[in-house]
């Protein structure tokens, strides 16, 4: 018998009154956090001419931002099990706060990237602390419904940045953009400390200090190389290789030394998570979807703003429709996650997302408003249907003791992905653009920008090529059945 008809099932996949109360403040709080990793993007040609900086410069904004989440979210497994859970909210929303009022009063372009970081510190902690509380205080039978809901935390709000910043930018200057989240985090920040708990759930560890100081490096000079490659205004291969090979260097010897740790200490990543097949497998599905998701949500407001000469309430409108949709599909998702599997959804999202970026290669000077709508929110249904079932499909396998490693290291390879594809992204639309328009070492702009963007929706649909061919593989039983009975792979 099923578990939807057995009454004593269904009594223990409830929620109590205090595990759902913590679940909404994490939700809302992380809502606000992850809304501004993509909310400057409708704003970069606005900070390109308030502080004089290139493309490729004012890009940093987000880059910055995302890797300083890559390399804080690896500390987190420890800082889960060392602290009580109200206290790293207290530790995240109060750098979030820091880094939003610096961000706002930013006198140089320096300045506001430094607030960014800050901003990226509190947010990196936020999520792995949403998804391990999850983990702890949620049934396997509703994790489904549950992980749909922090589906639109992780993907709609990054969504929906683009939409609210073009809003924000029509009737005010992009300073705004930060002023109103100040109240938001604020009341989130005094209402998350008088309701989470103040248990600590596990026994400490120790912080390994070389771990820690080689996720700089090792994910700083990856997207740093990447980036530099798309610099059209000082090109040089010989330091984007290098920065490209110091990173692969540095994150080598990280892995070789949580593989020592696993052993002899407490690894700042515990890797045997990837010894659980559908832990590796969706992962490697999150990344590529990530990369996807991230460069498209740049990339196509360049297009916008740039060629299209659309005002920033017109960009926001056009991608507003998507990012509801995204939203209202998140519960749904989960709730058929956990009838079906993740492999039926993912097949259909990641089929939706092909079809999505292949269209959007057909774009140029005169494409129709509807078009763009059209396309957006089917990417936007493409990526619910991903999104959810991957998230859940990754944990469920994982035994209690290696959820908050599991989170984090999720948390990790989702924003080091999204640097990447942002960068990458970037760089294939300025390299593309100025061999086009044989601009030499000078920075393309307005409509000469065309060959790139459609370059960069070439690279992005290749991706998403590849990610259907993973989710052939994914888990098709509910996640009832699949929870905590993986074993490790040989």
């Amino acid at each position: 018998m099923s578990s939807s008809s057995n009454p004593t099932s269904i009594e223990t996949s409830r929620l109590s009154e205090g595990a759902a109360s913590t679940i909404a403040v994490l939700l809302g709080a992380a809502f606000v956090v992850i809304l501004n990793e993509t909310i400057l993007n409708v704003a970069l040609t606005h900070l390109m001419e308030d502080f004089h900086v290139s493309a490729n410069t004012v890009q940093w904004v987000a880059t910055a931002f995302m890797l300083t989440m890559a390399v804080v979210i690896p500390t987190t497994g420890l800082l889960l099990q060392r602290f009580s859970i109200r206290s790293v909210f207290g530790a995240a929303m109060g750098s979030f706060l820091l880094g939003t009022a610096l961000a706002a009063a930013a006198p140089s372009f320096p300045v506001l990237v430094l607030g960014r970081v800050v901003q990226g510190f509190g947010t990196a902690i936020m999520m792995p602390l949403l998804i391990t509380t999850i983990l702890r205080l949620v049934p396997p039978q509703r994790r489904g419904v549950i992980m749909g809901n922090v589906s639109i935390v992780i993907s709609v709000a990054p969504a929906l940045g683009p939409t609210i910043s073009g809003l924000i930018l029509s009737v005010a200057p992009w300073r705004f953009l930060f002023i109103v989240v100040l109240p938001i985090a604020l009341a989130a920040l005094l209402i998350g400390l008088s309701k989470l708990p103040r248990a600590v759930e596990n026994e400490p560890g120790t912080l390994d200090l070389l771990s820690v100081l080689l996720t700089v490096p090792g994910f700083g000079f990856l997207v740093y190389g990447l980036s530099s490659f798309g610099n059209t205004e000082n090109q040089n291969v010989v330091l984007s290789v290098s920065a490209l090979s110091i990173g692969l260097v540095c994150v080598t010897i990280f892995i070789v030394r949580q593989l020592k740790l696993q052993t002899t200490g407490t690894p700042l990543l515990d890797l045997r998570t990837f010894t659980y097949r559908d832990y590796a497998l969706s992962l490697l599905l999150l990344v590529l979807s990530m990369m996807a998701l991230f460069g498209v949500v740049i990339v196509l407001p360049i297009y916008m703003l740039s060629i299209r000469e659309l005002d920033p309430i017109q960009v926001g409108l056009i991608l507003l429709p998507g990012g509801l949709v995204m939203g209202l599909l998140g519960p749904v998702v989960g709730r058929l996650f956990d009838r079906v599997g993740a492999r039926p959804l993912t097949i259909v999202g990641a089929s939706l997302l092909v079809l999505a970026l292949g269209s959007l290669t057909f774009l140029d000077v005169h494409t129709a408003t509807w078009y763009l709508v059209a396309a957006h929110i089917v990417l936007s249904i493409g990526l619910a249907l991903i999104f959810t079932p991957v998230f859940t499909a990754s944990m469920n396998p994982l035994p209690p003791h290696l959820y908050s490693h599991g989170s984090a290291t999720l948390s990790t390879l989702q924003q080091v992905a999204a640097a990447t594809g942002t960068a990458l992204l970037i760089a294939v639309l300025q390299l593309t653009a100025s061999a086009a328009a044989g601009a030499g070492g000078a920075l393309v702009t307005g409509i000469d920008l065309m060959p790139g963007v459609k370059a960069a929706f070439y690279v992005a649909g290749g991706l998403s090529v590849v990610a259907l061919a993973l989710t052939f593989f994914m888990p098709g039983k509910t996640a009832e059945q699949t929870a905590g009975n993986q074993t490790p792979a040989p």
